[in-house]
């Protein structure tokens, strides 16, 4: 918090002194203090002199980003000065008007998806987006005003956007399979199998396994009765980790296209 802000909020002087001094709060720099307890990376924004933004913001918000370059990004105001530090490997967004926060804050999530848009490209931003979504993060004013102030592709991955996306992985595969032209139904319900993530044109089901949620042999096992279950019905199965779909997406499109090449999805 800023020296005004702790102000504002009822300290003394002499309470913020006796704070400083019993490690109650601690000076980041002049003007800037970090309650006990406060989230690093917030800590790390604070002391470069501004907030979190884009990729961090969003990870701290609780979206699912994509893969990074992993350094924090910081928003600061405009002519603001920038404070590098310890260990500093801060990249830094100057933020507009739309991106007022305190020395603590977070932007909204629609500032956070367009700062993401700008820095990250178009693909980070739908994956975010969707996340965001899932999560009822967005009001139909936050949509509107994402439209507002993106540009055409980012208008149009917004309309390409759904709610129902389960992890990024979904929307990422969802996103990269688009070009093609293919039917892709997402969450669908099988007889005998359950929900899946995808089904392609009538019969290839497409399964997108985060590691979490499909390490060790009783979530295998599950995974190959689900396999044989929809063969048994005609359905054709593939299943891809987090691995193939983030690192090795052209064998996981591979994958899928020789499938279609072959009919099996119809």
């Amino acid at each position: 918090m800023t020296f005004a802000e702790l102000r504002a909020s009822g300290l003394t002087r002499a309470s913020i002194s006796q704070a400083l001094q019993t490690g109650g709060l601690r000076s980041l720099r002049r003007g800037v203090y970090e309650r006990l307890g406060c989230c690093p990376a917030v800590t790390d924004a604070a002391a470069h002199g501004g907030s979190l933004a884009c990729v961090t913001a969003a990870e701290h918000l609780g979206l699912w980003v994509a893969e990074h370059d992993g350094g924090l990004h910081v928003g600061l105001r405009r002519n603001a000065r920038a404070y590098p530090h310890g260990g500093c490997a801060c990249i830094p967004h100057w933020n507009d008007d739309h991106a007022k926060v305190s020395a603590f804050g977070v932007p909204s999530v629609r500032v956070v998806l367009r700062q993401i848009l700008r820095c990250q490209g178009l693909e980070a931003f739908f994956v975010a987006l969707e996340s965001a979504l899932r999560q009822r993060r967005l009001s139909k004013a936050d949509i509107a005003w994402l439209g507002a102030h993106t540009n055409p592709a980012a208008r149009d991955a917004i309309a390409f956007a759904r709610t129902d996306a389960d992890s990024g992985l979904e929307s990422l595969l969802r996103w990269r399979l688009r070009r093609h032209g293919l039917s892709v139904r997402t969450q669908q319900s099988i007889v005998a199998v359950g929900r899946v993530d995808f089904v392609i044109g009538r019969r290839l089901i497409v399964e997108v396994d985060g590691a979490p949620n499909h390490d060790g042999e009783s979530h295998r096992h599950k995974d190959l009765v689900r396999d044989a279950n929809a063969a048994a019905w005609g359905f054709v199965t593939l299943r891809f980790d987090y691995a193939l779909v983030v690192h090795d997406w052209e064998t996981v499109e591979l994958a899928i296209l020789g499938h279609v090449d072959r009919g099996l999805h119809l």
